[in-house]
């Protein structure tokens, strides 16, 4: 932190920051950066992007191709360094004694080429996020393979539903043709055997005989446990649907726990989380590994103070606060012991569980094609859903377009 927060330099510049958004992520982000503006004499500008993060990243694509200096830090998912990685400075030497506190797995994940190109500011796995109260009422557990939350998401609908809640659903999830839908679908196929759509050698694994049948067996949720507009859901509307007390099942990332148990929550206290089922026989769990970093452009003419921010947004005080008032996971290994943030988010330690069953998004083997990979993957998936052809169709057809793709150098 103190290498951060140091006296107010002689310019005071205004940083834009550039950032999506979920919950309440913004008004969170002005009361963060607070500090720093004081210490500094410094300001924050942000610079609000979609909910969806395919749109944040051709949005950001065409910025940082025609060289803009208009922004000057970026919030950046953790699949998109090999990609963006040309247009970042290289933060090696500046975070040499902060780099060494964070998850090992992650400063790698930021690094490219020996350059480590942005800062990790939280992490990110995905859960099984259930109501205590109905499945207690219902007589059922938490379940552990999707076949048992199938089971026990239509028992308890039905059963709801009888006594009047019409509006009751059994799970909700990210459906939508976009990044979210890619994150879902590796975990539905991961934790049936079926692979990581690209292996790290570079294998396409895609089109196997499991992930077909984890994907033909949540085109069978369509309109049964989940409804039917389900695929065109993102994180904040399967949240709207939870958090409003009408589905009994939802999967999210830990941003929503948080927003869950807030006093306009029809959920407050009634909910817990598990790590996401397992299938087909299977015995692994899979999450998606997520997160999120600040890189600082090249292009920016406000590099010192953007550092400056960057290396404050990636502190352990700063990431704990996050963690205290929003309930993000930090990178920082030491956190997950700390007693405040487990008084306050005892989450936090418990998703250490989730968070060791992590597979990445094949973004290092795909490089600078892993955006393009992701599309056809989830259009893929999603036509499936949709009812348009089935998923040995549509995964036969994917391996075809990927193999071009790999062929012509990815």
């Amino acid at each position: 932190m103190a290498a951060a927060l140091s006296a107010p330099m002689a310019q005071a510049d205004e940083i834009f920051y550039v950032s999506g958004a979920v919950g309440n992520a913004i008004e969170n982000f002005r009361v963060l950066v607070k500090p720093w503006e004081e210490a500094t004499g410094h300001t924050v500008t942000i610079v609000p992007m979609p909910a969806s993060t395919s749109d944040q990243f051709g949005q950001y694509r065409l910025w940082l191709a025609a060289g803009t200096g208009d922004i000057d830090l970026y919030q950046t998912d953790v699949i998109w360094a090999p990609q963006l990685a040309d247009h970042f400075v290289d933060m090696t030497e500046l975070a040499k004694d902060l780099a060494p506190q964070h998850f090992p797995s992650i400063i790698e994940s930021q690094t490219v080429n020996g350059k480590l190109v942005a800062l990790p500011i939280f992490t990110d796995a995905p859960a099984l996020y259930y109501r205590k109260d109905l499945l207690e009422k219902h007589g059922a557990t938490p379940p552990k393979t999707w076949e048992d939350l199938t089971a026990t998401a239509q028992m308890i609908q039905d059963a709801e539903r009888a006594e009047g809640k019409a509006d009751l659903w059994g799970y909700v999830w990210q459906g939508n043709a976009y990044e979210g839908l890619t994150c879902n679908a590796l975990e539905w196929i991961a934790s049936f055997g079926g692979g990581q759509i690209v292996e790290p050698d570079g294998t396409i694994s895609v089109n196997n005989e499991k992930a077909i049948a984890a994907i033909d067996t949540v085109a069978g949720w369509v309109g049964t446990i989940s409804p039917g507009g389900v695929l065109s859901y993102q994180e904040e509307e399967a949240r709207g649907v939870w958090q409003t007390g009408n589905a009994v099942f939802m999967r999210n990332w830990p941003y929503a726990y948080a927003l869950g148990n807030g006093d306009d929550s029809a959920v407050k206290g009634l909910f817990d989380v598990v790590p996401l089922p397992t299938g087909g026989g299977n015995d692994t769990s899979a999450a998606t590994l997520g997160g999120w970093n600040v890189a600082v452009s090249k292009y920016s003419t406000k590099q010192e103070a953007a550092t400056s921010l960057a290396l404050f947004l990636a502190g352990a005080e700063t990431q704990k606060r996050r963690a205290l008032t929003e309930g993000n996971l930090p990178t920082i290994v030491s956190l997950y012991d700390d007693a405040e943030i487990a008084a306050a988010q005892p989450i936090i330690p418990r998703w250490k569980d989730v968070f060791l069953q992590a597979v990445p998004r094949p973004s290092a083997p795909t490089k600078g094609k892993y955006n393009e990979v992701s599309t056809k993957f989830w259009s893929a998936v999603h036509s499936t859903l949709s009812g348009n052809s089935s998923a040995a169709e549509n995964l036969e057809l994917l391996e075809l377009d990927l193999d071009d793709m790999k062929g012509s150098g990815w």
